[in-house]
């Protein structure tokens, strides 16, 4: 079986959050995907939306890193594999 990709996404808590911008546009990174690597490893990408508001698009930033911040992914992908192997079929 050759699993291209395994992916989960988790939000940010709150008081984890942080800003970046973009031309000129700042956004405020809100949730993380996090990728399963075929040699084991996690790859991550923050997203965010404008803090003007609007309808901007949903962009993607690198994560920023901090202790907290890998726990934060680090949980999640130990969360999303408890799930993963209790599933139930279609």
């Amino acid at each position: 079986m050759d699993v291209n990709a395994l992916a989960l996404n988790v939000d940010i808590p709150p008081e984890l959050r942080w800003q970046d911008e973009r031309r000129g546009e700042v956004f405020e990174l809100q949730s993380i995907t996090v990728r399963l690597l075929p040699d084991g490893s996690l790859a991550a990408k923050a997203y965010g939306r404008p803090v003007a508001g609007g309808r901007g698009t949903y962009v993607s930033f690198p994560v920023r890193r901090s202790a907290e911040i890998d726990a934060l992914i680090a949980e999640a992908a130990s969360e999303a594999s408890r799930r993963w192997a209790a599933h139930r079929g279609l």
